[in-house]
């Protein structure tokens, strides 16, 4: 089972389960830890391969890397705990994931939180993941996620999320980080289908207004999918909860409240 860690009040509130982006882990969250566990029971999970979930990966070595895959995994967490329902936050790649969830197993997901989403992948982007594929076996895995870092997240501002991502990918392995990659030639067809699929649970995106790879496909179906809204951080990247925590805590807790 996936590493994870709960801060559970004495009274019979809500659940939030947080789910962080490839190469991340849950200490992304540590700047929401202490307003949401005020309102919530707070769920945070390291995914395969990540933070100290890597311990496990003997038991995942033979495993498929898929996203239905990896969000059984969640699943099976949330079963230990006997969740059966909860509020999901995303960050980067971990909003596809709790998008997953939410078309897998519906009748646990109460609302979505989406910080710097992925819904499509832009040329750039695509450019850049088959440049990873064709070089993840050969160069270092960390020159290429330190690449990807600094285009994903390139400003002066975007410092702090970028190294703390770059901090946390030197945990993984090698072996690891090309079976993340590898999900790359899945992402797209799934990606499709979450653009055309409204998702019946109410969902909040939560962008930074420099996050150019990925907002302007988020503004896009956000106009189309009913049951979804759009908040747009001014002077932010693609981590919103760790370059603007108070706006972005501010934002999440008002919509989740409005609930």
């Amino acid at each position: 089972m996936l590493n994870y860690t709960v801060y559970r009040s004495k009274e019979n509130k809500p659940w939030i389960t947080f789910i962080h982006g490839a190469g991340g882990s849950s200490t992304i969250w540590f700047k929401q830890i202490k307003s949401f566990s005020k309102f919530f029971n707070l769920l945070l999970i390291d995914l395969r391969g990540h933070g100290k979930s890597k311990h496990h990966m003997l038991d995942l070595a033979n495993s498929t890397y898929t996203f239905d895959a990896i969000a059984e995994d969640i699943i099976e967490v949330l079963e230990h705990e006997k969740i059966a329902k909860s509020h999901f936050m995303g960050i980067s790649l971990g909003t596809i994931l709790i998008r997953a969830i939410a078309e897998k197993s519906p009748e646990r997901v109460k609302s979505l939180i989406m910080g710097g989403a992925i819904l499509k992948l832009n040329f750039s982007s695509r450019l850049l993941m088959r440049f990873g594929n064709a070089t993840k076996s050969i160069l270092p895995y960390m020159w290429l996620y330190k690449m990807l870092a600094f285009i994903i997240m390139p400003n002066r501002n975007h410092k702090e999320s970028r190294l703390l991502f770059i901090r946390e990918a030197k945990k993984l392995y090698q072996k690891e980080f090309i079976r993340w990659f590898k999900l790359t030639s899945e992402v797209i067809p799934l990606l499709k289908i979450f653009r055309q699929e409204q998702i019946k649970v109410p969902t909040l995106y939560v962008m930074g207004d420099q996050d150019y790879m990925f907002l302007p496909s988020v503004r896009s179906v956000v106009n189309q999918h009913k049951l979804s809204q759009l908040e747009i951080i001014p002077d932010c990247g693609h981590v919103v909860n760790v370059e603007r925590p108070q706006k972005f805590n501010h934002l999440t807790l008002d919509f989740l409240k409005s609930l």
